[in-house]
Formats: structure tokens, C-alpha cells, sequence
């Protein structure tokens, strides 16, 4: 059976982002919120973010609130912040593998790719 995994790294400490919240969204005729979780003090949310019967092909998008975690581990952002949430869309084509979605941040920039 798949799953969907997801972690955080902040690159600007060089440490996992421990307390960021993240949603996850399924992106139909109506996106529609599926779950929320706060990364652990692994930078990881605790299990998958979707698995079992949940796990469905589709798109999804995966929303990391990055604006409240740097202002709430004392980064000063600009007002506006350059980057808040950080939505990553992506799709879901066979239900039977694990889908892994990394995040690497920083205040002024982020990259994401397919991990294993």
C-alpha cells in the first residue's frame, strides 16, 4: 500500500524545522483540506501524512506554513514576508508507491523534489 511522507529542513540553521505546520489538500473541482499536522523535532510529521484507503491517485497540494514558523524561531521577515505558505502541488499517478515530498527552506527561497 503507498503513502504520502513529507519533511523539513531549514537550510538557514542547518536544522530540521521542527513546529511547522502543514496542510494537506486534495486538488479536485473543489480543493478540499484533508489533514493538518506540525512537523516533529525531526523536521518530519509523525507517520505518513496519507496512507491506507485515503492514499488515492489524484493531485494533491501539500501547504507549508513557513511565515509563522521563521517569525516564531526569530527570523525578522519583511512585512509582507517574502515567502508565507509555500504551496507544492503534485500528483499522484499509482496508489501503491511512497510519494515522499521534501521541503528545503529559507527566508528568500525553497526547493522541493521527489525523495524516496
Amino acid at each position: 500500500m503507498g503513502r504520502l511522507t513529507t519533511h523539513v529542513l531549514d537550510t538557514s540553521s542547518g536544522k530540521p524545522a521542527a513546529g511547522l505546520k502543514i496542510e494537506l489538500w486534495s486538488i479536485a473541482a473543489k480543493p478540499e483540506l484533508v489533514k493538518t499536522a506540525v512537523t516533529n523535532r525531526d523536521g518530519r510529521v509523525d507517520g505518513a501524512v496519507l496512507e491506507g484507503d485515503g492514499f488515492k491517485t489524484g493531485t494533491y497540494e501539500l501547504r507549508f506554513h513557513a511565515g509563522a514558523y521563521l517569525l516564531a524561531n526569530g527570523v525578522k521577515l519583511d512585512d509582507p514576508a517574502f515567502l508565507d505558505v509555500i504551496p507544492i502541488r503534485f500528483g499522484i499517478a499509482n496508489s501503491s508507491q511512497h510519494y515522499h515530498v521534501p521541503l528545503l527552506l529559507s527566508p528568500y527561497g525553497y526547493s522541493t523534489y521527489r525523495g524516496s
